[in-house]
């Protein structure tokens, strides 16, 4: 039995027991089924356009057909479906286990910004990389990002904050990354993992309630923390911010407190036991301190783009990023990771790569080059084996 997240719902679910959505052909004397709305699918997701029923397989066997008849008009489908959101899932889902990543951050952190970036990379630098071939599916999220990839590389603007959630639903982004592994050093198989991306609104942290209903984070096998540094009072001293750059008041400290305890109720975790999912914890917007740091700042010395994860590189970034919370005296960041996760990276990045005109919402005319905004993914993916990591001498 593989026991997976689904991408869109976040329900464990029955990798080997996935359902069927209907075409809507029908069959001799049989009328296609009509689309209408799908109530669990409109619950779970909130997904509430017009859809063609799923129903379960027939077939008792573990990894059932490929293709089933649809109970009501007869008509032959391949489609697989989530058993519990009945959202449509790609003919690969199932097949191996595919780990459910997470992304939260405060209001401002620039998540929005951080996901468009990323999965620009993903779609290009990642995938030529580790020779993989990466997509994105569903089609709304797909438009979206779409958008947002075109606003911000051509149309170099910002986007507008995300909306709230509504009752904890939102479409993620997921994309499907396939590629060839080796068996007993000998026979090459695919393996395809799934993941998945949620950017929650920033307002959805800012209570303990709110971070409640988001049940994604209780899915997650692995956890992005976006940070805003401008939100760390000594930092933000230390440079030139305009009124615009500050639209939270939220401290970073207790953002992360919430997160923490959702985590802990829904992994059951005893107040004596860590949180085990890794957490690639994230301070955005470093291009702000570039001139603070200096050129010759370690934090500064970009990792090799090629060959598997530089482990060593990834320790050495941790140490730095530590260093400075305790000169911004934000060391109470520092001592809840320790003293509540079993296993967290930190990581500075900076999705556009220099700051932006944030009166205008405007990128910096030179355009976007991103500044280490891959390393939290391929750090985590590298913790699943999805890619390979190395230790650097």
């Amino acid at each position: 039995m593989s026991r997976l997240a689904c991408p869109y719902c976040y329900q464990r679910i029955d990798g080997s027991r996935l359902w069927y959505q209907c075409t809507g052909r029908g069959s001799p004397g049989r009328k296609g089924c009509t689309p209408a709305k799908d109530e669990a699918r409109a619950n779970l997701t909130g997904f509430r356009e017009p859809v063609r029923p799923s129903f379960p397989p027939t077939s008792k066997v573990s990894f059932g057909p490929s293709k089933a008849n649809c109970p009501t008009c007869g008509a032959e489908s391949g489609i697989r479906a989530c058993p519990k959101c009945h959202t449509p899932l790609s003919s690969n889902f199932g097949a191996s286990e595919s780990p459910l990543i997470a992304m939260v951050g405060a209001k401002g952190t620039g998540k929005t910004v951080f996901l468009t970036v990323l999965a620009h990379e993903l779609l290009n630098g990642l995938r030529r990389r580790f020779g993989a071939d990466v997509r994105m599916t569903g089609v709304d999220r797909q438009a979206l990002i779409g958008g947002f990839v075109g606003e911000v590389f051509s149309g170099q603007q910002l986007m507008p904050q995300t909306a709230a959630t509504v009752d904890g639903r939102q479409a993620p982004t997921v994309f499907e990354w396939r590629q060839q592994h080796r068996v007993a050093n000998m026979l090459n198989r695919f393996r395809t993992t799934f993941l998945s991306f949620y950017d929650t609104a920033g307002e959805d942290l800012n209570s303990s309630d709110k971070t409640h209903d988001l049940t994604y984070l209780g899915a997650a096998d692995a956890l992005i923390l976006l940070l805003d540094p401008f939100m760390i009072q000594q930092a933000r001293n230390q440079i030139q911010l305009p009124k615009e750059a500050v639209r939270s008041e939220q401290p970073a400290i207790d953002v992360l407190n919430r997160v923490t305890e959702k985590l802990r109720v829904q992994h059951s975790i005893k107040s004596s036991k860590r949180i085990k999912i890794p957490v690639a914890v994230a301070f955005a917007k470093i291009d702000a301190f570039f001139d603070v740091l200096g050129p010759d700042h370690p934090l500064l010395r970009v990792p090799a783009q090629s060959g598997p994860y530089d482990e060593t590189a990834g320790q050495d970034t941790h140490e730095q990023v530590k260093a400075l919370l305790h000169q911004w005296g934000a060391d109470d960041i520092d001592t809840h990771l320790e003293y509540n996760y079993a296993n967290f990276r930190y990581f500075a990045v900076s999705a556009l790569g220099s700051p932006p005109d944030y009166a205008s919402s405007t990128i910096d005319a030179r355009g976007v080059h991103p500044f280490r905004v891959a390393e939290p993914l391929l750090w985590l993916l590298s913790q699943f084996n999805v890619v390979p990591r190395q230790r650097q001498r």
